[in-house]
């Protein structure tokens, strides 16, 4: 059975090579503006008041988890007493940034950091999942995040390398966690709608398939009009464009994969003739699909 959340990542390939450690103590505050990454937060001990851009302030506590795929600016703060001003980060010599008083123990450590991603198309599928995902200390997170807390305070061979790694997999659980969520529109939460999430599995396990919004509503089992509304609201696009998108993604892997001609390509992801397929490629991508999947041939080779 086709898995659309593993296809997600899998297309993401998600990667979590910038971390910092923050240490605070007392009143303290940092704001990060919009950078375009995709930024997350875990909370290793203590408390930190989180506010994205335009949203309401949460608390998180330890263990909890934040994911902010949309890269909104956010601010962190400590949570009883916050200054007026934004606290300079000064570097201690355990390679914790430490924030807000100097002097004594810590009262709230996080990691702090942006993830990457090697998909070609990884802007299009970011912007089909939800904008804020917040996972409260749910079990498995929490056994992940007590892993990431012992390779954060520890001194051991190759700390960073482990430490990204069980980054990578928190990401993941993280999406895994928020499919059944009320979060916002994405294709998280079209997987955790079970009538929505039969017609998502169907596009993803055929994407050949010359789909109608008639028939992707009958495996829904609702009526044209109900289906697509539903699922432009749920997912945040229109079904044939989730479905347009998700064929452009596969056809992207499968040029820079170099295994297949552009016409059995074409084929593969529903298009029946290489000239149709060709048009829509390069209204997509800006490049024919013989000119994109040379250059990625070139950086390959770089």
């Amino acid at each position: 059975m086709s898995d659309p959340l593993a296809d997600l990542v899998s297309f993401l390939q998600p990667r979590a090579p910038y971390s910092k450690w923050v240490t605070t103590a007392g009143p303290w505050l940092i704001h990060r503006e919009q950078t375009g990454q995709v930024f997350y937060c875990l909370v290793l001990e203590g408390a930190v008041r989180f506010q994205a851009d335009g949203r309401e302030a949460v608390t998180l506590r330890q263990g909890d988890f934040v994911l902010v795929p949309s890269s909104f600016g956010f601010t962190s703060s400590s949570v009883d007493t916050r200054p007026s001003v934004a606290s300079t980060p000064v570097l201690l010599e355990n390679g914790a940034l430490r924030l807000g008083r100097m002097g004594g123990p810590a009262e709230s450590q996080y990691l702090v950091g942006h993830c990457v991603f090697g998909a070609e198309d990884a802007s299009l599928l970011v912007s089909l999942l939800p904008e804020i995902v917040i996972v409260r200390r749910e079990d498995r997170l929490a056994a992940l995040a007590k892993l990431v807390r012992e390779e954060t305070l520890s001194r051991r061979p190759a700390r960073d390398v482990v430490l990204e790694r069980l980054l990578e997999v928190l990401f993941i659980e993280a999406l895994r966690s928020t499919a059944a969520c009320d979060a916002a529109p994405g294709l998280l939460r079209g997987l955790g709608d079970a009538r929505l999430a039969e017609a998502i599995r169907a596009m993803h396990r055929a994407p050949e398939r010359n789909w109608t919004v008639a028939e992707l509503a009958d495996l829904a089992v609702l009526s044209r009009s109900s289906f697509f509304a539903r699922f432009s609201k749920t997912v945040g696009v229109p079904p044939m464009e989730y479905l347009f998108a998700w064929r452009m993604a596969l056809a992207k892997k499968l040029l820079a994969q170099g295994d297949l001609s552009v016409a059995a390509i074409a084929e593969r992801v529903g298009y029946g003739s290489s000239s149709a397929f060709s048009l829509a490629f390069t209204r997509h991508s800006g490049l024919a699909p013989a000119h994109f999947a040379r250059a990625q041939t070139r950086v390959a080779a770089e």
